[in-house]
């Protein structure tokens, strides 16, 4: 996700901003814009062709959302893209909900779980059965749900999970396959059931 000396500069910057220093955002804006627009890519990569939201506006929106966020104590970088993440899928969230609640059946948003997620190739589900599996997920082990967040909708690798997170990188890759399942058998049993 980016080098040793950015990735300090982007912390310091976070800490900054979030200490009230307003000037510190409009030096972390260039530098976290692109990355924010590659998670918003792979999220909007997997929605449907025809989505009326592009990647851009996601990224806009989140942004707005985390700049408004107030007494947040950034932790580092990770951190702040793991929040971002967050904003993105939730942003997402509320579209389809939206586009459910103008037309029957308008909350259907196929997405393609790759084999990131699930351990079959290519199950489809919509972003909604994805969104209550996650937060069932978190109820029974909020580790776990934050650990397929960071790595699945953030895009962070194990050694940023671990670092988001304050744990192991063994700990997330155990979390990561063991989730990973859960929610296969989840939204698995979700489609043969409904």
């Amino acid at each position: 996700m980016g080098s040793e000396p950015a990735s300090r500069e982007v912390t310091m910057l976070l800490q900054a901003w979030g200490g009230g220093d307003k000037t510190a955002l409009d030096r972390l804006t260039p530098m976290v814009y692109r990355e924010l627009r590659r998670i918003a890519g792979r999220m909007m990569a997997a929605e449907r062709p025809n989505h009326t939201l592009q990647a851009t506006a996601l990224v806009n929106e989140a942004y707005v959302r985390m700049v408004d966020t107030r007494q947040v104590k950034w932790q580092d970088r990770a951190h702040f893209f793991a929040l971002c993440a967050r904003a993105m899928r939730e942003i997402l969230i509320d579209h389809a909900r939206a586009r459910g609640s103008a037309k029957r059946g308008g909350g259907e948003v196929a997405i393609q779980l790759d084999e990131a997620l699930a351990a079959d190739p290519s199950p489809e589900a919509n972003l909604l059965e994805l969104d209550a599996a996650l937060k069932r997920l978190a109820e029974i082990d909020p580790r776990k749900s934050q650990v397929v967040e960071l790595r699945f909708f953030g895009g962070l690798n194990l050694e940023e999970t671990a670092e988001a997170l304050k744990v192991s990188t063994k700990t997330v890759q155990r979390d990561w396959d063991m989730a990973r399942g859960w929610l296969y058998r989840e939204l698995h049993s979700k489609q043969q059931n409904g």
